[in-house]
């Protein structure tokens, strides 16, 4: 009964200080809305940080600091932000607009190269949806062609038979498909490791040390995928297929929330 007391306390206790951060939180944001009006941004951008130093995250607070760091020509804040806010609301038609805006902002004209082939058809069969998706979809269709086939060996109409072993056939094919896609899914997750470069200029270099040759330069605000880590240095991709390595100072990784 005592144990009882002492959990049901602590869990009130644990509900009041919930209770009282976000309501903290609301507070800061609305501030932040009202200084932002004002015209106030740099105080407005202050708001926003203390709400997102409670670990607090939303697709409304990133796109509003994305929003204040853009009216005071802060490229890669802006974009950061941008990007932290499209990864929660992927469908949004301001956050994507607002997003080009600061893109235009950047000095690197970075160029595409796109896919092609059946790589380019199993990547977006495969973003669809989301791994876990995948997998449930995969495990329903094991359970849809065992069920088939177990009916196939124990009926005896030749019609019946016919209509399982068919039924089970493109379930099998079907679950084989979920499988592919799933595991594609999850090895593409694993290796979008996007960041924003920071520095306002950085000179990329061919080999993870000072020493190395100049491969190229980076201004702010370009957004590169992360391949590896040595040290203080990562390795970069970019879209064009360049790679060379940056110092880790230089850019933000944005899938750390």
């Amino acid at each position: 009964m005592i144990h009882f007391q002492k959990t049901y306390f602590l869990s009130l206790v644990v509900a009041f200080l919930s209770v009282c951060s976000f309501a903290q939180n609301t507070s800061l944001f609305e501030q932040g809305n009202t200084l932002y009006n004002d015209g106030k941004y740099e105080e407005a951008i202050n708001s926003y940080q203390q709400v997102l130093d409670t670990d607090m995250h939303s697709a409304e607070l990133y796109f509003n600091l994305a929003n204040a760091h853009y009216k005071l020509n802060h490229i890669a804040p802006s974009i950061f932000y941008y990007e932290k806010a499209q990864h929660l609301a992927p469908n949004d038609p301001d956050i994507k607009q607002n997003m080009a805006f600061a893109q235009n902002m950047t000095l690197d004209a970075v160029d595409v190269v796109p896919e092609v082939g059946i790589s380019k058809v199993i990547n977006q069969v495969s973003h669809v949806v989301s791994f876990e998706a995948w997998a449930i979809m995969t495990i329903g269709f094991v359970f849809l062609a065992v069920f088939a086939f177990i009916n196939y060996y124990m009926s005896f109409g030749t019609r019946t038979k016919r209509f399982s072993f068919t039924f089970g056939s493109v379930f099998m094919i079907l679950m084989i498909g979920c499988l592919v896609s799933a595991f594609n899914k999850y090895d593409l997750d694993k290796s979008d490791n996007p960041a924003i470069v920071f520095a306002q200029e950085s000179q990329i270099k061919s080999e993870p040390n000072l020493r190395s040759t100049e491969a190229f330069v980076l201004h702010e605000g370009t957004k590169v995928q992360v391949l590896d880590t040595v040290e203080d240095w990562k390795k970069i991709k970019l879209t064009d297929g360049k790679e060379g390595w940056i110092r880790s100072g230089d850019i933000k990784l944005l899938n750390n929330f």
